[in-house]
């Protein structure tokens, strides 16, 4: 560890990248501390002291506490990753998106483009309804809004807009310019943020009584076993043999090696949970600000932990499991690129036969995969809201922060490898 932390202070873009990732993750965590104007900060502190391990407090967990004190980062990076949902999904549907994902850098330009128009568009919406919620919420004698009334919602939802599109630009800009994904990062950067107060909340009820320390001691080693499991599938993979027949060119022999072809088990990383999550938000937020009955038992209804949560969240991650899957990984450019260099699969012709192979087994593992994540996100959540911990840091929590740190941390790999530095993780020597 030690000799792949001095390599990186050798490779100057390596460590300006980190720099820059580090800055920028700084000036999302300043920015969950500017308040929206026109707010009773007392009142709002208030009202969200009632709503620990809530819908809400699962809302406030993925903004990094910027709902809470509904700071102009409260609507979070969430409405981009809804507004990436849609567009991937009518990529299948529209032959013109189809068209575009296929025409290079400039289709996906185009497609991050509409991505980006509905990111504000879904904004607007939040951000109004978050308004007009806000003017009818009352604590006690206490009213969450100094001055009611269009100018009011007018700067609240034009500033928590702008707040989640100048997200959207961070995020760009971390993929960019620094390290990692720079979505996955502001969500890791928000959940990170919330530890150190959760630890003390936990502490202070086993002090006090409310907690016994053998549930502590359980919930502690049910969080560590969970990241041992996380940790152990996220890098699991199926090796499909692949034999290389020789070829001539010129005077030189090449190929006849054998080698393998990895598919990942969880090959859609944390972007399923992400995804599943951005499902459920969108429509409760709405309904968490909108004082009507049926639309409350909607809200309440989808709290972590209910039956139509559980179904609703468990069916979307395997959705987007498989879904992500296909969008990312082709079987059939991978057996065509495989032809073209002369490669296949023991006992199978190259061509369809064998893109047929790899689409059932890849289809196979994403089943276990998709149940794995599942697992991961569902069952810790019932037994921390049995025990009501006093904050919201489940499953989803510990699968994304374990997934987003082994992404940037095999990105810092590859950095370093590529330029024939000591490894990250173990020390090699130089060629």
């Amino acid at each position: 560890m030690l000799g792949g932390l001095s390599a990186i202070t050798k490779i100057p873009e390596l460590k300006r990248r980190i720099t820059l990732t580090l800055l920028f993750l700084a000036v999302f965590r300043i920015g969950v501390y500017v308040p929206t104007p026109g707010i009773n900060a007392q009142a709002l502190s208030a009202f969200f002291a009632g709503q620990q391990g809530t819908l809400f407090s699962f809302f406030d967990m993925f903004s990094g506490g910027a709902l809470s004190q509904l700071s102009i980062f409260a609507l979070g990076i969430m409405p981009y990753i809804s507004a990436s949902i849609i567009i991937q999904l009518l990529t299948v549907v529209i032959p013109h998106l189809d068209r575009l994902s296929k025409e290079g850098d400039e289709g996906r330009k185009k497609i991050t483009q509409y991505t980006r128009w509905g990111t504000v568009g879904l904004s607007l919406i939040q951000g109004m309804f978050i308004a007009l919620g806000l003017e009818g919420m009352r604590v006690g004698e206490m009213s969450a809004v100094a001055a009611p009334g269009w100018y009011f919602r007018f700067m609240t939802t034009l500033t928590l807009t702008a707040g989640t599109a100048f997200l959207m630009w961070l995020g760009e800009q971390i993929t960019e310019k620094g390290i990692g994904n720079g979505i996955s990062l502001i969500i890791f950067a928000g959940i990170v943020a919330n530890m150190p107060s959760a630890i003390a909340k936990t502490s202070s009820m086993v002090k006090e009584g409310a907690m016994s320390p053998f549930i502590m001691m359980v919930l502690l080693v049910m969080m560590l076993a969970v990241v041992a499991a996380i940790i152990y599938v996220e890098t699991a993979q199926r090796r499909i043999p692949v034999q290389y027949a020789k070829r001539i060119i010129g005077r030189r022999i090449y190929g006849g090696q054998s080698t393998h072809l990895p598919l990942k088990v969880n090959t859609a990383g944390v972007i399923p949970p992400i995804f599943a999550s951005s499902i459920i938000m969108f429509p409760a937020t709405i309904a968490n600000f909108v004082n009507v009955g049926w639309i409350k038992s909607i809200s309440a209804a989808l709290a972590p932990g209910r039956l139509a949560y559980t179904i609703i969240y468990v069916g979307s991650i395997i959705f987007f499991c498989y879904f992500y899957t296909a969008v990312t990984f082709n079987p059939v450019d991978v057996a065509d690129n495989m032809r073209k260099h002369g490669g296949y699969i023991p006992g199978y012709r190259p061509g369809k036969s064998t893109s047929d192979f790899i689409d059932r087994v890849l289809t196979r593992i994403t089943f276990g995969g998709a149940i794995y994540v599942s697992a991961v996100c569902v069952l810790p959540t019932f037994l921390i809201t049995s025990y009501r911990v006093p904050f919201y840091f489940g499953g989803t929590s510990l699968l994304i922060v374990v997934g987003v740190a082994i992404d940037t941390m095999a990105q810092i790999e590859a950095h370093l490898l590529t330029r024939h530095y000591e490894g990250f993780m173990k020390t090699t020597r130089r060629r």
